[in-house]
């Protein structure tokens, strides 16, 4: 192997570039809004990539759900990391949450937007469905372990409040909804755990 080869960075694949380029157009500018081709350009891959890799539109947006499901996962779980105390993990998750919506380029949840514009049945919904099921287990894991008689129930009331925080972060600024958010949790909390 030659010292070059050593120094010079790979070149994402055609499909990590795809993935980059539909993230970032998606997000920012909606499914619908955003052509096949400005993907394709912005990623800088012939067409038949596109279609070789995903086979269609709809793929694409299923992947790049995917992705954004893995990243909520990977950020939600390594942020709880930081609390010891069960019913601060419950809390923890609105701190995330706060975090994240102070980033530039927030705008709000990925799942929310995509399906405002998706179809019944589509890739949209299925992939959303599946990111839904696992916040609302995730809650429910959490109620558990911070002693709530029924975590399924406190695990649906911060569902919902996630949900809204989520939607009052894009819609204001600066927003609380987080931070509101985390304080009616602890009231939920509180009383489920009473």
């Amino acid at each position: 192997m030659s010292a070059a080869s050593l120094t010079t960075p790979r070149k994402p694949s055609a499909r990590d570039r795809l993935l980059a380029a539909a993230d970032e157009l998606f997000y920012a500018e909606g499914i619908h809004t955003v052509g096949i081709d400005r993907v394709i350009e912005r990623a800088g891959v012939a067409k038949a990539s596109l279609y070789s890799t995903f086979g269609s539109k709809d793929e694409l947006v299923r992947a790049y759900l995917e992705g954004r499901h893995e990243l909520r996962r990977t950020r939600l779980l390594k942020g709880l990391e930081r609390y010891e105390d069960p019913r601060d993990r419950v809390l923890g998750v609105f701190e995330v949450l706060d975090e994240l919506a102070g980033t530039p380029g927030f705008r709000g949840c990925a799942f929310y937007n995509a399906s405002a514009e998706g179809t019944p049945g589509g890739p949209v919904q299925e992939v959303s469905d599946a990111t839904r099921a696992w916040t609302r287990g995730l809650f429910v894991e959490l109620a558990r372990d911070a002693g709530a008689k029924d975590p399924h129930a406190l695990a649906d009331q911060l569902t919902v409040l996630y949900d809204g925080a989520s939607v009052g972060a894009k819609m204001d600024r600066p927003s609380m909804a987080p931070q509101v958010a985390r304080d009616m949790a602890e009231i939920l909390l509180n009383a489920a755990t009473a």
